[in-house]
């Protein structure tokens, strides 16, 4: 029930809280920072996968682990990257318009990618995966939600003005439960799998790090942009991963093997990204 309900639901509030810090305004940056936008939006769509099939094949992982960490990245940003981006003193406007844009483009490309990975790496043994329904269900976890909270925000501004810092916290509150409820759950295949996603998941964090923020640098793009860049490259919302991978291969109880890439990357992430982040990239 906790998998198959709570989850998607969590997922479809949290979408919705970034909805509601977006406004129409957001989106005319794509024209103002275009540069800036399209290169960002490159290392995330394209180059994101492209390292990441590379890791796993260098790595060696296990068929199944290898389409989890697929999964996972194609998954958008998040409320995370935004939280992260002010933080850092990075390019607000740019990383809420890198986010709910993702978020739009990503019920195309997941379904894509993922069912070429799942041929790919899976074979005969690939789980049967309809990429239209897949397609309808990040319609409906993602957009859906995001698009709600922009309108909500548009036509109700005073109540989401007050509500928004309310839906923020319920969202970090349902992050950390869902990922560390997750792993509670596949405690032992966790710490059975930690040191064989570990290294491909720092060492795809700090490349796509590095990538994102020196990338900028060749195009003549301010340090505040390649900041933003930087955190939207390598930042990814682990909540959609587990959702993906459970709802892929779905187990009767617990984690989806998929789901758990996504689960463990949660969790480093915050070990490995946010320290470089707030150390060497806020004072840059």
């Amino acid at each position: 029930m906790i998998i198959d309900i709570i989850l998607p639901l969590s997922l479809i509030f949290i979408m919705f809280s970034l909805g509601l810090g977006l406004k129409i305004e957001n989106f005319k940056n794509i024209l103002m920072y275009p540069k800036a936008f399209i290169l960002g939006l490159l290392n995330q769509m394209l180059l994101l996968p492209v390292i990441t099939f590379t890791l796993v094949i260098i790595f060696n992982l296990s068929n199944e682990l290898a389409l989890g960490m697929m999964i996972l990245s194609c998954c958008p940003g998040g409320v995370t990257s935004n939280i992260i981006t002010k933080l850092s003193n990075g390019d607000i406007a740019l990383s809420i318009s890198y986010t709910s844009v993702v978020s739009l483009i990503t019920m195309f490309t997941l379904p894509i990618i993922v069912g070429f990975s799942s041929t790919f790496f899976m074979a005969a043994d690939a789980p049967t995966i309809n990429i239209y329904k897949l397609g309808l269900t990040m319609f409906i976890v993602t957009t859906v939600p995001v698009s709600m909270g922009l309108i909500f925000n548009t036509k109700f501004k005073s109540f989401s003005k007050y509500f928004y810092p309310i839906a923020n916290k319920v969202s970090t509150l349902l992050f950390i439960i869902i990922v560390f409820g997750a792993l509670v759950s596949e405690w032992s295949t966790f710490v059975d799998n930690i040191f064989t996603l570990g290294p491909c998941i720092v060492s795809l964090i700090c490349i796509m790090i590095f990538i994102g923020y020196k990338s900028p640098k060749l195009f003549g793009i301010d340090s505040v942009k390649a900041k933003t860049i930087a955190i939207e490259s390598s930042i990814q919302n682990g909540t959609v991963g587990i959702t993906i991978g459970n709802l892929i291969l779905n187990n009767t109880e617990g984690l989806s093997v998929l789901s758990l890439p996504s689960g463990v990357y949660s969790i480093l992430m915050y070990i490995v990204c946010l320290p470089i982040i707030f150390f060497i990239l806020r004072n840059k």
